[in-house]
Formats: structure tokens, C-alpha cells, sequence
């Protein structure tokens, strides 16, 4: 019957699709439903041809066009180009018989050498980086297979006046594809925008903000912003002109942030995207707080270089960081226990982050610049106020956790990798802090500690989930963030290092 279909749209409607360039950004908005919701065509676009190819256009088309082109392939369309699969490992590489440099291969080959990855997956026991990278690239040929059978484009149709999905392929009927030609020379068209005006009929246009999400972009516009902000308080006397491109900054990530939250019902702290966006938005919030009667700038110059890694993170690290938006697992339901537990741990990291940038800061200019001992000193007191913003942030944190976990798992504490993890952090800090406050360590070694200490905030935010990625938080276990982790781990040790050295020789 499939078959049948298939023969009956290439033969009565092939005309149609060369009569008009059915593939065009004005698909953009029309509703689908994939992942457990529904969106806009552009994204389920953008995050298939993303995942497939790992580029956001494909042979100079939009990621809908090339989506829809793949698509109408399924109905006997000639398809000009081929999908370029992403792969990464260099053992995946081998066994495809890619060079070192290659990063994709072309679709029908790796068609041909399916039955290779296939028993060479069988073979592998441990779940190790080459087995997942296999995974994918299996996951990824699959998804194209979906496409060009017009599987994986659902279309809206009305049933006892509510709304459901169907696949293309079963929404293009004989009967829906005749009546249509009768009315108009276009009836793919034709039923695409009918599907599209029926839904918005019953649902609404509310899916559409989802669009204005990804297109507005206010995240990478946030990050520029935040750059000339933190120029401008460094390089100007005038300190106004700098907050005012601040709190511009803050207003974007907000409005993209909350963007977010009414896209996704939740509060925006379940994957790493989110947690270093939010981490990123709560460390400058936290600074503009505490400058407002602190009166040092320091705080806000601070949040600022954060708020743009972290706002670089998100922008470049995308093998890293997943954007997608996704349903929640079911522990992660209880928005109570989401909003509290979560979103205080990551504030508490945005703090922590603070003095991490401040004591990297001063730790630099006094090893290779002239820096009077009471500034030395002040920077400290500001490193200090940093921490106790951080500790009092995590330990909440983690009690708070402790309740969601008896609440989700039955049990207060069970020495989790997680839960492990964010007490070393605790303890670090405490250690630290006590011994500023007893004064059995130095200024000097203070900040070094200080600087050195933040790896162990990232051992606890990434490290459990790249490295490790065991336990009971596996909801939030990635890929691809080991070589980012080793290599910031890398640079923090050689710069104490050499800091270190600096300051033994002055």
C-alpha cells in the first residue's frame, strides 16, 4: 500500500512540485510534532540536519529546505546532493575507511559499510567513547532514513475537533491529493497550509514562539553586548555607559531565558545548556547585587568575563552542549524541587565562579605587574566576600538536594557521585575560607587555593557528568566534554604553576 502511495504522488503530483519551489523558508512555521512536542518545522530542521551533518545548512540550502527536500525524495523527487554524516572518533574513522582529517562521510557510503558498524558494534562490550561514537553514527543514518520516507515530518490533522499527528507519507492520500488538485495547481501546498491554518484554528499560535526563540538569537547578541560592556568599564572612567550595556545584556538573556521557560514549561536548569546559561545570567545578576553596596566595579568586570564564556560556551561548544529543548525525565518533574535544589547549586557556582575570576585576575597582574600591597589586599577582602556568597549558596543547595532525593529516591543521602562531589566542593571552600578567616594561610596562598580551588567546582558540574557519568543523575550525563575538562584543568595548573613560581622568586 506504501508503494502504492508512493507511485500515485509521483505520478499525479510530480507536476505540481515542479510547477512552484515548494521547498522554501516559508515552511519555517508550520507545526510538527517530534521529541514529545510540538514546534515549528525550522526546528525539528535545525536540530536534524545539526545532528546528522553537525552544520546548520547543507549544500548553501536552510536546514527546512534541505529537510524538505530530503523529504519529498520519499515521493520520487530527484535529490542533487548528498548528506554528509558527521563522524568524530578516530577509531570510527579507521572502520569507515575515512582519513585522520575526514570529519563526515557521504550517506550512501556508509550505507554500504552499515553491516561493518553493525558487527563491529556487537562486538564491543564495554560502553566506551568508540562504542557511543558507533551509536550515533548509526542514530544518525537512521534519522536520515526517516526523512527521505517521509517518516519523520508529522502534519497536523483534525480528528473529532482536536488535533493529531500523522506522518506525510499518510497524510498524502489519494483522496486528500485529488480534491485538492481540483481547487489549485499547487496541492501539496495547497494541503500544507491547510493543515497549518487548522491547527492554529484549534491550538493556536503559541508554538510559533519557539521560532522568534532560535531566530532572534538574543543569547549571542547578550554575548557581544557583554563584551563592549566589559570594555568600556575597563577602559572608561565613566562607569555608566558600561552598566547601561549591562543591565542590556541582563534584559536579552532574560527575555530568551523566559522565552525558554514558556516553550518548555519548566524552569531552565535540566542539561548543561542550561545550567551554564543560567550559571552565566546568575553570576552577573549576583555581581550587580553585591556592587550596589559593595561600590567596586570589580564585581560587575568579573561577571561580566564569565557571563561571556559562559555565553561562548553556549554559542561554540555545541558538540558539548546540547540546545534542544527536551521533555523532562520523570525525576525532574516536581518544578518545586526543580526551581530550589538546582537552581541554588548553580547560583552557588556563579558565585564561586566570581572569586575563580578574581583571584585569576589579581594572581596574574601581581606575577607579572606592579601591584601595591593594600590593593593586593583589597582584591582579597573581594575574593573573600565572593566565597562566602558561594558557600552559604551551596550548602543550602545540598540540603535542599537531600530533600529531593528522600522525596524522588527514598533516601536523604547515598554518596552519589554527584552528591559526593558538590561536598568536596563545600569542604574545599570551607577549608579556604577558614583559613583566611584564622589567618593560617597568607594572602598569596589564599588566592592561589582560591584559583586552584574552582577545578574542583568543575569536577562537580562537568567532571561527574563527562568523566565519570555514573550514578543516579545519569538525566544529565553528556558527551564530547571530556577534551574541554582535561584542558581546562591543563591551563589553571600551568598558570599556578608558573605563578607560583613568579611569587617564589619576587
Amino acid at each position: 500500500m506504501h508503494k502504492l502511495l508512493l507511485l500515485f504522488v509521483l505520478l499525479f503530483n510530480s507536476v505540481a512540485f515542479a510547477q512552484v519551489n515548494f521547498c522554501t523558508d516559508e515552511l519555517n512555521s508550520v507545526p510538527v510534532q517530534a521529541g514529545g512536542r510540538e514546534k515549528p518545522l525550522y526546528v525539528l530542521a535545525h536540530e536534524t540536519i545539526k545532528f546528522m551533518t553537525g552544520k546548520d545548512k547543507l549544500e548553501g540550502m536552510s536546514s527546512t529546505v534541505a529537510f524538505c527536500k530530503l523529504t519529498l525524495s520519499a515521493f520520487g523527487m530527484p535529490l542533487s546532493f548528498e548528506v554528509p554524516i558527521k563522524v568524530e572518533h578516530i577509531d570510527a574513522k579507521k572502520l569507515l575507511g575515512l582519513n585522520e582529517n575526514d570529519d563526515h562521510i557521504g550517506v550512501n557510503t556508509l550505507n554500504s559499510k552499515i553491516n561493518d558498524l553493525e558487527s563491529e558494534l556487537s562486538t564491543l562490550k564495554e560502553n566506551n567513547s568508540y562504542k557511543k561514537e558507533l551509536t550515533k553514527i548509526r542514530s544518525r543514518l537512521m534519522t536520515y532514513r526517516a526523512i527521505v520516507e517521509a517518516r519523520a515530518w508529522s502534519v497536523p490533522v483534525e480528528k473529532d475537533g482536536k488535533i493529531d499527528f500523522v506522518d506525510l507519507a499518510q497524510y498524502l492520500t489519494e483522496t486528500r491529493v485529488k480534491e485538492a488538485s481540483e481547487k489549485t495547481d499547487t496541492p501539496v501546498n495547497y494541503l500544507i497550509h491547510q493543515a497549518q491554518q487548522k491547527y492554529q484554528e484549534l491550538k493556536g499560535t503559541a508554538y510559533l514562539l519557539e521560532l522568534k526563540y532560535y531566530k532572534w538569537n538574543l543569547f549571542t547578541w547578550a554575548m557581544i553586548i557583554s563584551i563592549l560592556a566589559m570594555g568600556l568599564l575597563i577602559g572608561l572612567k565613566n562607569k555608566i555607559p558600561g552598566l547601561v550595556l549591562t543591565i542590556i545584556s541582563i534584559a536579552m538573556q532574560i527575555t530568551s531565558m523566559a522565552m525558554r521557560v514558556m516553550i518548555s514549561g519548566r524552569a531552565p536548569v535540566t542539561n548543561m545548556y542550561e545550567t551554564v546559561m543560567f550559571s552565566g545570567l546568575g553570576a552577573l545578576v549576583l555581581a550587580l547585587i553585591i556592587t550596589t553596596y559593595r561600590k567596586e566595579f570589580a564585581f560587575v568586570i568579573a561577571g561580566l568575563a564569565y557571563n561571556v564564556l559562559s555565553l561562548m560556551m553556549m554559542r561554540f561548544a555545541e558538540g558539548m552542549l546540547d540546545e534542544g529543548i527536551s521533555p523532562l525525565v520523570p525525576v525532574l518533574r516536581d518544578n518545586f524541587w526543580l526551581s530550589t535544589h538546582v537552581t541554588t547549586i548553580i547560583l552557588s557556582y556563579a558565585a564561586l565562579a566570581l572569586s575563580w575570576i578574581l583571584a585569576n585576575a589579581i594572581l596574574i597582574r601581581s606575577s607579572f605587574f606592579n601591584v601595591s600591597k593594600e590593593e593586593y589586599r583589597y582584591q582579597v577582602d573581594l575574593i573573600y566576600s565572593a566565597i562566602k556568597y558561594g558557600i552559604i549558596l551551596l550548602a543550602a543547595g545540598i540540603i535542599l538536594g537531600g530533600v529531593w532525593a528522600d522525596y524522588s529516591w527514598g533516601r536523604f543521602w547515598g554518596w552519589d557521585p554527584k552528591e559526593t562531589w558538590s561536598l568536596i566542593v563545600l569542604l574545599v571552600y570551607m577549608a579556604i575560607l577558614h583559613g583566611k578567616y584564622t589567618n593560617w594561610v597568607s594572602p598569596k596562598i589564599f588566592v592561589l587555593t582560591t584559583a586552584g580551588a574552582f577545578m574542583s567546582v568543575m569536577m562537580a558540574w562537568f567532571g561527574v557528568n563527562y568523566i565519570l557519568a555514573s550514578g543516579l543523575h545519569s538525566y544529565g550525563f553528556s558527551e564530547g566534554g571530556a577534551i574541554f575538562l582535561g584542558t581546562f584543568f591543563l591551563i589553571q595548573t600551568v598558570l599556578l604553576i608558573i605563578c607560583g613560581i613568579k611569587k617564589q622568586k619576587a
